[in-house]
This record gives C-alpha cells, sequence and structure tokens, in this order.
C-alpha cells in the first residue's frame, strides 16, 4: 500500500473493546481506522460459540459471534476503515500526531498516521513454561484457548481423555465442551482453595457433568515421550505437594487454563508504562495511557470477566479519545485512585472530580456479606454491601458526580476502594 493514511484515531485490534471505541468514536464524529492481525473481526469471540454473552449490554443471552455481529455490522455500516491481516510494528511521536507501521499479507507496509490511538489487543493466555510442570515435552499440551478454537473453528477435538491444570472460566467451558463432543474429561485440577472461575461456570460446566474439581491441588508430573499418557496429581499441605496421597490419572492429553497476560508488547516499546498489579497499562480517569494520545481499553488494560463491561470501558475509552481530539490535546486533570484492603487492582488508576467515574475492581478474597467502601483521605464517600465476592468476579463501581468532593488543594486527594 503506497503513502500514508490519516485518521482522527486509529484503533489496534478489532475484538469486542477495538470495535466498540471505533464506534464511538465514528459517532462522536471522528474517523477511525481497526487494525486487526487476524482475517476477521471479532476477536476471541469468534471462537466462543457459548451463550452468556450481551445480558448487560443487550438484555439477551447471546454466543460470543451473535454478540461480535452485532457490532461489526454497525461497524462496516459506519464507513470505519478495517485492515485484517495486518500486524502493528510500530508507533512513534510525529509532531502532535502518532505514526504508525503495521505490515499485512493483504497490504504490504502499512502507513498511518493518527491525532490518537486506542490500545485494544486483548490478551494471551498463559502456557506451560509459566507454570514449571516437570516432565518431558510430549505431545497433546494445549491452552485451553487453542483448544477452544480447535474445537469450533478447525473442527478438530485435541484428545479423548483429557486433565484440565486450573480453573479458569475457558478451562471450564471446555470441560463442558469436550464433554459434549464425546471426550472424557478426567479432573480439573486448582492450585488455589476456591475456584478461578464464575460460579455459574462450575455449576453448568462441571458440576452439571460430574465432572470432578480438584482444588488445593497441583499436577507435579505430565508423563510421556511422543504422546502424554498420564499425569501426577498431589494435594498441598502448607503449600506444598503431599507426595504420600499423590495420584496418576492416565490421560492423553492436557488443557491448561491458568491466566491470561495482557497483550502488552507494542504498547512496552511505544514507552506506555506498564501497572504490574494488572500487566495493563497505567490510565488516568480518561483511560490514558503514560504516553500523551495514547489510549487502552479492553482486556489489554486488564482482564475482564464479561465482555459486556470491556465493551462499555471501550465505549467510554471512545468517548474520552475524542473529547481529547476535540481539546486539542488536553489531558483532564485527575487524581490518584489506589487499591486499599482485600482489593488487588482498581481501573482507572485517577478519578476526576466534578463528573461520574465508573472504576472496575478485582477481589483478592473470598467472602460473604462484605462492604465496598470508597474514601478519600481517609474520610468515607460510598458503601456497598455485596453478598458474595471472589476474585475471578470483577466488582464495578459508579460514582456519582455528586458523592465525590471537589479537589482540596491542601490534601494529597487520593481515593481508596476496599473490601472488608
Amino acid at each position: 500500500m503506497s503513502g500514508e493514511r490519516r485518521y482522527d484515531a486509529v484503533v489496534i485490534g478489532g475484538g469486542s473493546a477495538g470495535l466498540a471505541s471505533a464506534l464511538a468514536l465514528r459517532e462522536a464524529g471522528r474517523t477511525a481506522a481497526i487494525v486487526e492481525r487476524e482475517p476477521f473481526l471479532g476477536g476471541i469471540l469468534m471462537q466462543c460459540i457459548h451463550s452468556g454473552f450481551g445480558i448487560h449490554e443487550f438484555g439477551v443471552d447471546l454466543t460470543g459471534p451473535e454478540y461480535a455481529e452485532r457490532f461489526i455490522g454497525r461497524v462496516l455500516a459506519a464507513g470505519i476503515d478495517v485492515f485484517l491481516d495486518t500486524t502493528v510494528m510500530e508507533i512513534r511521536p510525529r509532531g502532535d500526531r502518532r505514526e504508525l507501521t503495521a505490515l499485512s499479507k493483504r497490504y504490504g507496509v502499512v502507513r498511518l498516521s493518527a491525532g490518537a490511538v486506542v490500545l485494544a489487543m486483548g490478551c494471551r493466555e498463559r502456557n506451560r513454561g509459566n507454570i514449571a510442570i516437570a516432565g518431558s515435552r510430549p505431545a497433546g499440551v494445549f491452552t485451553a484457548g487453542l483448544a477452544q478454537r480447535l474445537v469450533n473453528i478447525e473442527g478438530c477435538i485435541p484428545g479423548r481423555r483429557v486433565v484440565i491444570i486450573g480453573s479458569g472460566d475457558i478451562g471450564l467451558i471446555m470441560a463442558r465442551r469436550l464433554t459434549l463432543v464425546g471426550c472424557r474429561v478426567l479432573a480439573v485440577v486448582e492450585i488455589q482453595p476456591y475456584p478461578s472461575g464464575s460460579v455459574r461456570n462450575i455449576v453448568q460446566c462441571l458440576n452439571d457433568f460430574s465432572i470432578p474439581l480438584h482444588l488445593s491441588h497441583v499436577v507435579t508430573r505430565i508423563v510421556g515421550r511422543d504422546r502424554v499418557e498420564s499425569v501426577d496429581i498431589a494435594p498441598l499441605v502448607e503449600g506444598r505437594p503431599d507426595a504420600a496421597r499423590s495420584f496418576r490419572l492416565g490421560c492423553d492429553s492436557v488443557l491448561l487454563s491458568v491466566g491470561l497476560v495482557p497483550e502488552n508488547e507494542l504498547s512496552r516499546a511505544a514507552g506506555v508504562p506498564i501497572n504490574g498489579d494488572t500487566n495493563g497499562p497505567y490510565v488516568d480517569a480518561d483511560l490514558m495511557t503514560g504516553v500523551e494520545g495514547i489510549f487502552a481499553c479492553g482486556n489489554v488494560l486488564h482482564v475482564h470477566d464479561l465482555v459486556d463491561f470491556a465493551t462499555e470501558e471501550a465505549r467510554r475509552c471512545g468517548q474520552r479519545v475524542a473529547a481529547f481530539l476535540g481539546g486539542a490535546g488536553h489531558r483532564a486533570p485527575s487524581l490518584k485512585v489506589a487499591p486499599g484492603a482485600n482489593v488487588r487492582y482498581v481501573v482507572p488508576n485517577a478519578y476526576v472530580p466534578g463528573r461520574e467515574n465508573v472504576l472496575y475492581l478485582r477481589p483478592m478474597i473470598v467472602k460473604n456479606d462484605a462492604v465496598l467502601e470508597a474514601a478519600i483521605d481517609g474520610a468515607g464517600i460510598r458503601k456497598r454491601k455485596l453478598a458474595h465476592v471472589q476474585p475471578s468476579e470483577m466488582i464495578r463501581l459508579v460514582l456519582r458526580a455528586d458523592e465525590i468532593p471537589a479537589a482540596d488543594p491542601a490534601r494529597p486527594n487520593q481515593m481508596e476502594v476496599s473490601i472488608r
């Protein structure tokens, strides 16, 4: 592709977050383009053929492809340029704009210029190297997401007798899916004393199919030379595997569902500061990163449990980008938000007095009858009772403008969100 294309904003990633942010930009009268490395829009939603999407966003229960199609049709109708099979390699400043260089087997070298960039690259799965299980490297070890793609898109079954390591939602969903296509899921093995996935998926994907869940257990070894033959499983006692109570399950496949990591190699290369608690960028109240004109939303910012929340956050991001462009690059003044007791992280990392602020946070505990509290410099501004909290389920907190006092120049004005 010869020459340079100019837009008000370029969105990197064509999944749920990228689609929603691009639409919000277009609805605000801004020109936008989406750059997506896959040959189709929709991202991971296109392989999620189970239901459970859209309850908050549309008030109906949809499959992943159905949810994505509702946005894809609107994106194409809105005249948003889409570059498929295209990977952004570099983002660099040029005056008051950002220059993107991408490579594509469809278009060759693609050069784009934008007043702002939205990072919406999603996340990737942790793999065997991240959890250091002993054993050789036989065939038959898959991430749960790869297995999902093989079954739902490629039409291939990864194995017949399967053990799943980790109880994340993708692994739970694949336990049900593999059972439905005729495989036998022997066990789900979870290192924590509580499940990593949602209660709904524990019930619908494991309990309804009588699939055993071993909490506080670890796979200590994967056995097999050419193909997986079995795994050794041991309970944890005071944090250590109890070899005396270890047992072996014969299997031909192992699925890893051991967490997701926001995809931020491109962000780091662009100089964007990364938050160690989320593995995503630090962002202010407008979802702008530490680099002027670069914004982030969706799973590249922090791993969401519901696509509806990722969409909501991305829509707000697109609106904030449009306001940034309209204000000739003005960054809204914002004050720090920090996680308090029993909270792993809060996003965004800042708030603005005098307007509504929507915060997303991850609990660090499992508890019934909990209380969520937001305070500024120790003075409470909101309390909310929660029937149940657990780390796998994100909490959304909306603070009205009238709940947030005006900034006091003599104080830090730091907001802290806690669970007790």
